[in-house]
């Protein structure tokens, strides 16, 4: 009868732990995919944001030397006009023929006690060589 006292309630103990094992792997599934999901579309972002930016070509110059470079400030324009139509910020960087877009998103956990966990994505997009007509 004594060994049936002390064994008493180990049951509970093992289902409470197993309980909390269960939904932190639950969590960092659900989380984990949350997280990626965000990753994915702070890309998706920052590339067509990228993409918008690249087709300010300096016409003048372009047809003036047949060298095709962008126009800095149409091309930063074009590419913040772009991320301020999805409601996003972000940092763009022109150089001669590349534009370069990093997009950060505020993921929230939902099953995680972690708080919000911050994505990055950077994409750059580069003009065509070729002198438009």
């Amino acid at each position: 009868m004594s060994r049936l006292w002390r064994d008493q309630g180990s049951l509970s103990i093992f289902v409470a732990v197993m309980a909390v094992g269960l939904v932190m792997a639950a969590g960092l599934a659900i989380d984990g995919g949350r997280k990626l999901n965000a990753l994915g579309h702070a890309r998706d972002i920052a590339d067509n944001a990228a993409r918008a930016g690249a087709q300010e070509v300096d016409l003048v110059h372009a047809r003036s030397s047949g060298e095709v470079v962008l126009d800095p400030t149409a091309a930063e324009a074009r590419a913040q006009s772009y991320l301020a139509s999805v409601g996003r910020q972000g940092t763009v960087v022109v150089g001669r023929d590349t534009v370069t877009v990093t997009v950060t998103v505020d993921q929230p956990m939902v099953i995680l006690p972690i708080g919000n966990q911050r994505v990055s994505a950077t994409e750059s997009a580069r003009t065509l060589p070729e002198v438009p007509s």
